[in-house]
Protein backbone atom coordinates (compact mmCIF):
# COMPACT_ATOMS: atom_id res chain seq x y z
CA UNK A 1 0.00 0.00 0.00
CA UNK A 2 2.93 2.26 0.99
CA UNK A 3 4.34 1.95 -2.45
CA UNK A 4 1.56 2.89 -4.36
CA UNK A 5 0.98 5.41 -1.94
CA UNK A 6 2.49 8.54 -4.38
CA UNK A 7 0.07 6.82 -6.79
CA UNK A 8 -3.09 8.82 -5.87
CA UNK A 9 -3.92 12.42 -5.56
CA UNK A 10 -3.97 12.35 -1.62
CA UNK A 11 -1.09 10.37 -1.66
CA UNK A 12 1.10 12.47 -3.45
CA UNK A 13 -0.39 15.53 -1.74
CA UNK A 14 0.40 14.20 1.77
CA UNK A 15 3.97 13.09 -0.01
CA UNK A 16 4.23 16.82 -0.03
CA UNK A 17 3.26 17.89 2.89
CA UNK A 18 5.51 15.71 4.86
CA UNK A 19 8.10 16.89 2.46
CA UNK A 20 7.05 20.39 4.04
CA UNK A 21 7.08 19.31 7.15
CA UNK A 22 10.45 17.88 7.21
CA UNK A 23 11.56 20.99 5.73
CA UNK A 24 10.16 22.98 8.50
CA UNK A 25 11.67 20.87 10.78
CA UNK A 26 15.13 21.42 9.35
CA UNK A 27 14.82 24.89 9.13
CA UNK A 28 13.67 25.20 12.23
CA UNK A 29 16.33 23.45 13.84
CA UNK A 30 18.77 25.61 12.13
CA UNK A 31 16.83 28.43 13.23
CA UNK A 32 16.92 27.28 16.78
CA UNK A 33 21.02 26.74 16.65
CA UNK A 34 21.65 30.06 15.25
CA UNK A 35 19.49 31.83 17.73
CA UNK A 36 20.73 29.96 20.43
CA UNK A 37 23.86 30.40 20.00
CA UNK A 38 23.58 34.31 19.07
CA UNK A 39 21.76 34.22 22.71
CA UNK A 40 24.71 32.38 24.06
CA UNK A 41 27.52 35.19 22.48
CA UNK A 42 25.71 38.22 23.65
CA UNK A 43 25.32 36.99 27.24
CA UNK A 44 29.04 35.66 26.83
CA UNK A 45 29.76 39.31 25.50
CA UNK A 46 28.16 40.89 28.13
CA UNK A 47 29.44 39.17 31.14
CA UNK A 48 32.74 39.85 29.74
CA UNK A 49 32.32 43.37 29.30
CA UNK A 50 31.14 43.74 32.77
CA UNK A 51 34.68 41.81 33.49
CA UNK A 52 37.01 43.90 32.20
CA UNK A 53 35.06 47.66 33.15
CA UNK A 54 35.45 45.60 37.11
CA UNK A 55 39.17 45.28 36.44
CA UNK A 56 39.33 47.94 34.90
CA UNK A 57 38.30 50.38 37.25
CA UNK A 58 39.96 48.40 40.24
CA UNK A 59 43.21 48.01 38.18
CA UNK A 60 45.38 50.35 40.83
CA UNK A 61 43.92 49.30 43.81
CA UNK A 62 43.81 45.83 44.27
CA UNK A 63 40.92 43.43 45.75
CA UNK A 64 39.54 46.04 48.36
CA UNK A 65 38.83 48.24 45.52
CA UNK A 66 37.38 45.64 43.63
CA UNK A 67 35.17 44.54 46.67
CA UNK A 68 33.81 48.12 46.82
CA UNK A 69 33.12 48.56 42.94
CA UNK A 70 31.12 45.17 43.30
CA UNK A 71 29.63 46.17 46.04
CA UNK A 72 27.66 49.10 44.44
CA UNK A 73 26.60 47.07 41.54
CA UNK A 74 24.91 44.94 43.79
CA UNK A 75 23.18 48.01 45.73
CA UNK A 76 22.18 49.42 42.47
CA UNK A 77 20.92 45.71 41.00
CA UNK A 78 17.64 44.87 39.36
CA UNK A 79 16.35 41.97 38.23
CA UNK A 80 18.55 41.64 34.94
CA UNK A 81 21.23 42.33 37.10
CA UNK A 82 24.69 40.19 37.20
CA UNK A 83 26.10 38.25 39.93
CA UNK A 84 29.12 38.53 41.56
CA UNK A 85 31.73 36.60 43.39
CA UNK A 86 35.37 37.75 44.78
CA UNK A 87 37.38 35.55 46.42
CA UNK A 88 41.05 35.56 48.11
CA UNK A 89 43.92 33.29 47.42
CA UNK A 90 42.52 31.13 50.24
CA UNK A 91 38.56 30.86 48.89
CA UNK A 92 37.42 33.43 51.71
CA UNK A 93 34.26 35.60 49.90
CA UNK A 94 35.36 39.13 49.73
CA UNK A 95 32.87 40.56 48.22
CA UNK A 96 29.54 39.66 45.80
CA UNK A 97 26.63 37.53 46.56
CA UNK A 98 26.46 34.76 44.33
CA UNK A 99 25.88 31.64 45.92
CA UNK A 100 28.16 28.79 43.83
CA UNK A 101 31.77 27.42 44.17
CA UNK A 102 34.45 28.97 42.73
CA UNK A 103 34.90 26.86 39.21
CA UNK A 104 38.33 25.06 39.12
CA UNK A 105 39.50 26.69 36.21
CA UNK A 106 39.39 30.46 34.44
CA UNK A 107 37.44 31.09 31.14
CA UNK A 108 34.12 30.81 30.31
CA UNK A 109 31.42 28.25 32.30
CA UNK A 110 28.26 27.50 30.34
CA UNK A 111 26.54 25.97 33.51
CA UNK A 112 27.80 26.96 36.62
CA UNK A 113 24.81 25.88 39.19
CA UNK A 114 23.93 28.09 41.85
CA UNK A 115 21.10 29.20 44.45
CA UNK A 116 18.97 32.39 43.91
CA UNK A 117 16.06 34.03 46.05
CA UNK A 118 12.99 33.33 44.41
CA UNK A 119 9.32 33.81 45.44
CA UNK A 120 8.29 34.46 48.93
CA UNK A 121 12.16 35.16 50.07
CA UNK A 122 12.71 31.13 49.27
CA UNK A 123 16.06 29.81 47.69
CA UNK A 124 15.88 27.91 44.63
CA UNK A 125 18.42 26.45 42.13
CA UNK A 126 19.49 27.68 39.06
CA UNK A 127 21.92 27.62 36.28
CA UNK A 128 23.75 30.45 35.25
CA UNK A 129 26.40 31.39 32.39
CA UNK A 130 29.77 32.28 34.34
CA UNK A 131 33.22 34.52 33.56
CA UNK A 132 36.13 33.20 36.23
CA UNK A 133 39.15 35.72 36.33
CA UNK A 134 42.28 35.23 38.08
CA UNK A 135 42.66 38.66 39.86
CA UNK A 136 46.19 39.51 42.01
CA UNK A 137 45.49 38.36 45.18
CA UNK A 138 42.05 36.12 44.10
CA UNK A 139 39.42 35.58 41.83
CA UNK A 140 36.62 37.20 40.19
CA UNK A 141 33.30 35.37 39.28
CA UNK A 142 30.77 36.77 37.08
CA UNK A 143 27.71 35.02 36.53
CA UNK A 144 24.25 35.68 34.29
CA UNK A 145 21.41 33.68 35.00
CA UNK A 146 20.43 31.29 32.00
CA UNK A 147 16.20 31.54 32.66
CA UNK A 148 16.00 34.24 30.01
CA UNK A 149 18.14 32.53 27.61
CA UNK A 150 16.38 28.63 28.54
CA UNK A 151 12.92 30.69 28.10
CA UNK A 152 13.63 31.95 24.75
CA UNK A 153 15.06 28.18 23.63
CA UNK A 154 11.45 26.62 25.27
CA UNK A 155 9.38 29.13 23.39
CA UNK A 156 11.35 28.66 19.96
CA UNK A 157 11.18 24.82 20.49
CA UNK A 158 7.74 25.58 21.25
CA UNK A 159 6.45 27.83 18.34
CA UNK A 160 8.56 25.05 16.02
CA UNK A 161 6.82 22.07 16.94
CA UNK A 162 3.54 23.71 16.81
CA UNK A 163 4.47 25.10 13.14
CA UNK A 164 5.37 21.29 12.60
CA UNK A 165 2.12 19.95 13.65
CA UNK A 166 -0.28 22.51 11.63
CA UNK A 167 1.52 22.14 8.41
CA UNK A 168 1.58 18.75 8.86
CA UNK A 169 -2.01 18.86 9.92
CA UNK A 170 -2.93 20.98 7.20
CA UNK A 171 -1.03 19.20 4.89
CA UNK A 172 -2.72 15.77 5.45
CA UNK A 173 -6.41 17.79 5.40
CA UNK A 174 -5.60 19.48 2.09
CA UNK A 175 -4.72 15.86 0.98
CA UNK A 176 -7.92 14.50 2.52
CA UNK A 177 -9.64 17.80 0.69
CA UNK A 178 -7.78 17.70 -2.71
CA UNK A 179 -8.24 13.57 -3.18
CA UNK A 180 -11.87 14.20 -2.82
CA UNK A 181 -12.61 16.80 -4.87
CA UNK A 182 -10.54 14.97 -7.36
CA UNK A 183 -12.64 11.49 -6.85
CA UNK A 184 -15.67 13.14 -7.13
CA UNK A 185 -14.77 15.47 -10.37
CA UNK A 186 -13.47 11.78 -11.74
CA UNK A 187 -16.46 10.10 -10.88
CA UNK A 188 -18.33 12.24 -13.49
CA UNK A 189 -15.94 10.99 -15.92
CA UNK A 190 -16.08 7.68 -14.53
CA UNK A 191 -19.62 7.70 -14.94
CA UNK A 192 -19.95 8.82 -18.36
CA UNK A 193 -17.78 6.14 -19.78
CA UNK A 194 -19.84 3.70 -17.86
CA UNK A 195 -23.60 5.03 -19.45
CA UNK A 196 -20.83 4.89 -22.58
CA UNK A 197 -19.94 1.42 -22.08
CA UNK A 198 -23.66 0.13 -21.61
CA UNK A 199 -24.60 2.17 -24.83
CA UNK A 200 -25.75 5.47 -24.16
CA UNK A 201 -23.69 6.92 -26.58
CA UNK A 202 -25.04 10.38 -26.18
CA UNK A 203 -23.59 10.84 -22.91
CA UNK A 204 -21.42 13.68 -22.26
CA UNK A 205 -19.50 14.67 -19.50
CA UNK A 206 -20.84 17.98 -17.12
CA UNK A 207 -18.84 20.79 -17.42
CA UNK A 208 -18.93 23.76 -15.14
CA UNK A 209 -16.96 26.23 -17.51
CA UNK A 210 -14.59 27.34 -15.24
CA UNK A 211 -11.25 26.82 -17.12
CA UNK A 212 -10.09 24.50 -14.71
CA UNK A 213 -7.67 21.27 -15.75
CA UNK A 214 -10.46 19.31 -15.18
CA UNK A 215 -12.93 21.67 -16.86
CA UNK A 216 -10.31 21.22 -20.49
CA UNK A 217 -10.18 17.42 -19.89
CA UNK A 218 -13.74 17.22 -19.61
CA UNK A 219 -14.16 19.34 -22.87
CA UNK A 220 -11.50 17.30 -24.95
CA UNK A 221 -13.32 13.78 -23.93
CA UNK A 222 -16.30 15.66 -24.69
CA UNK A 223 -15.56 16.29 -27.83
CA UNK A 224 -13.62 12.36 -28.36
CA UNK A 225 -17.25 11.58 -27.85
CA UNK A 226 -18.58 13.88 -30.12
CA UNK A 227 -16.00 12.18 -32.83
CA UNK A 228 -16.46 8.74 -32.25
CA UNK A 229 -20.34 8.94 -32.17
CA UNK A 230 -20.11 10.31 -35.28
CA UNK A 231 -17.63 7.84 -36.58
CA UNK A 232 -20.18 5.07 -35.41
CA UNK A 233 -23.11 6.86 -36.99
CA UNK A 234 -21.13 6.76 -39.73
CA UNK A 235 -20.48 2.99 -39.61
CA UNK A 236 -24.35 2.32 -38.94
CA UNK A 237 -24.82 4.34 -42.01
CA UNK A 238 -22.31 2.20 -44.49
CA UNK A 239 -23.25 -0.72 -42.70
CA UNK A 240 -26.96 -0.05 -43.67
CA UNK A 241 -25.90 1.22 -46.96
CA UNK A 242 -24.38 -1.75 -48.43
CA UNK A 243 -26.34 -4.05 -47.37
CA UNK A 244 -29.34 -2.20 -49.13
CA UNK A 245 -27.33 -1.12 -52.02
CA UNK A 246 -25.17 -4.12 -52.53
CA UNK A 247 -28.03 -6.73 -52.37
CA UNK A 248 -29.47 -6.02 -56.12
CA UNK A 249 -25.76 -5.68 -58.08
CA UNK A 250 -24.45 -9.33 -55.56
CA UNK A 251 -28.05 -10.51 -56.80
CA UNK A 252 -27.60 -9.97 -60.10
CA UNK A 253 -24.08 -11.13 -60.40
CA UNK A 254 -24.83 -14.49 -58.89
CA UNK A 255 -27.60 -14.87 -61.36
CA UNK A 256 -25.48 -14.36 -63.66
CA UNK A 257 -23.37 -17.08 -62.22
CA UNK A 258 -25.93 -19.72 -62.04
CA UNK A 259 -27.16 -19.46 -65.55
CA UNK A 260 -23.22 -19.40 -66.86
CA UNK A 261 -23.47 -22.99 -64.75
CA UNK A 262 -26.66 -23.98 -66.16
CA UNK A 263 -25.44 -22.95 -70.00
CA UNK A 264 -24.14 -25.63 -72.43
CA UNK A 265 -23.10 -23.44 -74.96
CA UNK A 266 -19.56 -22.40 -74.93
CA UNK A 267 -19.54 -19.14 -76.16
CA UNK A 268 -22.38 -18.04 -74.77
CA UNK A 269 -21.32 -19.08 -71.45
CA UNK A 270 -18.45 -17.11 -71.91
CA UNK A 271 -20.32 -13.86 -72.57
CA UNK A 272 -22.44 -14.38 -69.95
CA UNK A 273 -18.95 -15.32 -67.84
CA UNK A 274 -17.83 -11.85 -68.94
CA UNK A 275 -20.87 -9.69 -68.10
CA UNK A 276 -20.37 -11.65 -64.41
CA UNK A 277 -16.88 -10.59 -64.69
CA UNK A 278 -17.52 -6.52 -65.54
CA UNK A 279 -20.27 -6.74 -62.40
CA UNK A 280 -17.65 -8.02 -60.05
CA UNK A 281 -15.28 -5.16 -61.09
CA UNK A 282 -18.41 -2.49 -60.80
CA UNK A 283 -18.48 -4.00 -57.11
CA UNK A 284 -14.83 -3.68 -56.54
CA UNK A 285 -14.52 0.02 -57.79
CA UNK A 286 -17.63 0.53 -55.18
CA UNK A 287 -15.79 -0.96 -52.56
CA UNK A 288 -12.37 0.73 -53.20
CA UNK A 289 -14.48 3.95 -53.17
CA UNK A 290 -16.15 3.49 -49.74
CA UNK A 291 -12.80 2.80 -48.29
CA UNK A 292 -11.14 5.33 -50.02
CA UNK A 293 -14.20 7.72 -47.98
CA UNK A 294 -13.99 5.79 -45.06
CA UNK A 295 -9.73 6.96 -45.19
CA UNK A 296 -10.73 10.30 -46.01
CA UNK A 297 -13.17 10.97 -43.04
CA UNK A 298 -10.14 9.56 -40.93
CA UNK A 299 -8.11 12.23 -41.91
CA UNK A 300 -8.60 15.54 -40.12
CA UNK A 301 -6.73 14.83 -37.28
CA UNK A 302 -3.72 13.74 -39.87
CA UNK A 303 -4.02 15.94 -43.10
CA UNK A 304 -1.31 17.52 -43.84
CA UNK A 305 -0.77 21.28 -43.51
CA UNK A 306 1.03 22.43 -46.69
CA UNK A 307 -0.09 25.74 -48.65
CA UNK A 308 -2.28 25.27 -51.78
CA UNK A 309 -2.72 27.69 -54.38
CA UNK A 310 -6.01 27.05 -55.26
CA UNK A 311 -5.78 29.23 -58.22
CA UNK A 312 -3.07 27.47 -60.18
CA UNK A 313 -5.32 24.20 -59.15
CA UNK A 314 -8.28 25.34 -60.21
CA UNK A 315 -6.89 26.51 -63.56
CA UNK A 316 -4.96 22.80 -63.70
CA UNK A 317 -8.32 21.45 -63.69
CA UNK A 318 -9.78 23.17 -66.30
CA UNK A 319 -7.78 22.32 -68.66
CA UNK A 320 -7.67 18.89 -68.07
CA UNK A 321 -11.75 18.67 -67.92
CA UNK A 322 -12.21 20.98 -70.74
CA UNK A 323 -11.53 19.01 -73.91
CA UNK A 324 -13.93 16.04 -72.37
CA UNK A 325 -16.71 18.73 -71.87
CA UNK A 326 -16.33 20.15 -75.24
CA UNK A 327 -16.18 17.31 -77.27
CA UNK A 328 -19.60 15.90 -75.13
CA UNK A 329 -21.54 19.23 -76.46
CA UNK A 330 -21.44 21.02 -73.37
CA UNK A 331 -18.99 24.19 -72.67
CA UNK A 332 -17.02 25.50 -69.29
CA UNK A 333 -16.82 28.93 -68.04
CA UNK A 334 -13.78 29.62 -65.21
CA UNK A 335 -13.57 32.83 -63.21
CA UNK A 336 -11.27 33.08 -60.31
CA UNK A 337 -8.83 35.73 -59.05
CA UNK A 338 -5.11 34.65 -58.89
CA UNK A 339 -3.41 34.02 -55.64
CA UNK A 340 -6.15 31.89 -53.90
CA UNK A 341 -4.28 29.50 -51.33
CA UNK A 342 -5.92 27.28 -48.61
CA UNK A 343 -4.22 24.95 -46.18
CA UNK A 344 -3.90 21.05 -46.95
CA UNK A 345 -3.46 18.08 -48.96
CA UNK A 346 -3.67 19.23 -52.80
CA UNK A 347 -4.51 15.73 -53.91
CA UNK A 348 -7.65 15.70 -52.00
CA UNK A 349 -9.22 19.06 -52.83
CA UNK A 350 -7.95 18.40 -56.89
CA UNK A 351 -10.01 14.83 -55.93
CA UNK A 352 -13.09 17.11 -54.78
CA UNK A 353 -13.43 19.14 -57.57
CA UNK A 354 -12.58 16.43 -60.33
CA UNK A 355 -15.60 14.57 -58.51
CA UNK A 356 -17.94 17.73 -59.00
CA UNK A 357 -16.73 18.60 -62.75
CA UNK A 358 -17.58 14.50 -63.10
CA UNK A 359 -20.87 14.94 -62.24
CA UNK A 360 -21.52 18.12 -64.38
CA UNK A 361 -20.29 16.22 -67.06
CA UNK A 362 -22.05 13.05 -66.70
CA UNK A 363 -25.33 14.14 -65.49
CA UNK A 364 -26.02 17.00 -67.16
CA UNK A 365 -27.90 16.94 -70.81
CA UNK A 366 -25.63 18.18 -73.82
CA UNK A 367 -25.57 21.83 -74.56
CA UNK A 368 -25.51 22.41 -70.91
CA UNK A 369 -22.98 25.24 -69.61
CA UNK A 370 -20.79 24.58 -66.61
CA UNK A 371 -19.16 27.24 -64.39
CA UNK A 372 -16.19 26.87 -62.06
CA UNK A 373 -15.73 30.36 -60.18
CA UNK A 374 -13.67 30.56 -56.78
CA UNK A 375 -13.61 34.00 -54.41
CA UNK A 376 -11.80 35.10 -50.79
CA UNK A 377 -12.98 36.88 -47.93
CA UNK A 378 -13.02 36.93 -44.06
CA UNK A 379 -14.24 33.32 -43.90
CA UNK A 380 -11.73 31.60 -45.99
CA UNK A 381 -11.86 30.94 -49.50
CA UNK A 382 -14.91 29.04 -51.72
CA UNK A 383 -15.54 27.13 -54.83
CA UNK A 384 -18.34 26.47 -56.88
CA UNK A 385 -19.10 24.04 -59.86
CA UNK A 386 -22.26 24.98 -61.07
CA UNK A 387 -24.18 24.21 -63.82
CA UNK A 388 -28.08 25.18 -65.74
CA UNK A 389 -28.98 21.81 -66.30
CA UNK A 390 -31.94 19.87 -64.85
CA UNK A 391 -31.14 20.18 -61.09
CA UNK A 392 -33.15 18.08 -58.82
CA UNK A 393 -35.70 18.58 -56.30
CA UNK A 394 -35.76 20.12 -53.12
CA UNK A 395 -35.86 16.81 -51.14
CA UNK A 396 -33.95 14.90 -53.12
CA UNK A 397 -30.99 17.81 -52.98
CA UNK A 398 -31.22 17.57 -48.77
CA UNK A 399 -30.07 13.89 -48.93
CA UNK A 400 -27.48 13.91 -52.09
CA UNK A 401 -24.52 14.04 -49.77
CA UNK A 402 -25.47 10.68 -47.94
CA UNK A 403 -23.49 7.84 -49.22
CA UNK A 404 -25.46 5.60 -52.52
CA UNK A 405 -27.66 8.95 -52.28
CA UNK A 406 -28.48 9.37 -56.11
CA UNK A 407 -31.39 11.62 -57.58
CA UNK A 408 -33.29 10.05 -60.32
CA UNK A 409 -32.47 11.23 -63.52
CA UNK A 410 -28.27 10.04 -62.13
CA UNK A 411 -29.97 6.55 -61.36
CA UNK A 412 -29.72 5.65 -65.67
CA UNK A 413 -25.96 6.80 -65.39
CA UNK A 414 -22.78 4.92 -64.14
CA UNK A 415 -21.85 5.37 -60.88
CA UNK A 416 -22.57 4.08 -57.32
CA UNK A 417 -23.55 7.79 -55.09
CA UNK A 418 -20.21 8.41 -53.13
CA UNK A 419 -18.99 11.09 -55.09
CA UNK A 420 -20.82 13.96 -53.06
CA UNK A 421 -20.03 12.18 -50.30
CA UNK A 422 -16.31 12.16 -51.20
CA UNK A 423 -16.53 15.37 -51.95
CA UNK A 424 -18.17 16.45 -48.45
CA UNK A 425 -15.86 14.18 -46.30
CA UNK A 426 -12.76 16.18 -47.92
CA UNK A 427 -14.22 19.72 -47.59
CA UNK A 428 -14.48 18.50 -43.39
CA UNK A 429 -11.21 16.80 -43.30
CA UNK A 430 -10.05 20.35 -43.87
CA UNK A 431 -11.84 22.09 -41.62
CA UNK A 432 -14.66 23.06 -43.98
CA UNK A 433 -17.95 22.18 -45.21
CA UNK A 434 -19.68 21.67 -48.64
CA UNK A 435 -23.33 22.52 -49.31
CA UNK A 436 -25.42 22.08 -52.54
CA UNK A 437 -27.48 25.18 -54.13
CA UNK A 438 -30.40 23.87 -56.34
CA UNK A 439 -31.00 26.57 -58.78
CA UNK A 440 -33.74 27.29 -61.48
CA UNK A 441 -32.65 25.38 -63.53
CA UNK A 442 -29.54 23.51 -62.69
CA UNK A 443 -27.55 22.80 -59.39
CA UNK A 444 -24.46 24.28 -57.81
CA UNK A 445 -22.06 22.45 -55.01
CA UNK A 446 -20.33 24.91 -53.26
CA UNK A 447 -17.05 23.97 -50.90
CA UNK A 448 -15.92 26.63 -48.06
CA UNK A 449 -12.21 25.96 -47.10
CA UNK A 450 -11.40 28.21 -43.40
CA UNK A 451 -8.31 30.86 -44.02
CA UNK A 452 -5.13 29.89 -43.06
Amino acid sequence: MLRNLWRTTSGLVGIVAVAFALATLAIGLAAYEVTHEALEQQLDHRIATETAGLLAEAHSSGLPALAAAIGRREAARSTSSLEYLLVDEAGERLAGSLDAPVPGKQGFEEFLHYRRQGQGYLSEDAIAQALTTAVPGGTLVIAADRSDLDEIDRTLAALFVSSLAAMLILGLAAAVLIGWITRRRLSRIDATAQAIIGGDLARRIPRDNSGSEFDRLAGTLNRMLDRIESLMENLRQVSSDVAHDLRTPLTRLCNKLDEAAREPEARTRADILDTARAQAGELLELFSALLRLAEIEGLSDRLPHRRVDMSALLDQMAESYRPDIEDSGRTLQVDFPAGLEIEGDRRLVSQAIANLLDNALRHTPGGTAICMTASSGDEGVSVEVADNGPGVDEVEGQRLFERFARSEQARSSPGHGLGLSIVRAIAQAHGGRAELRNGAPGLAVILHFPPI
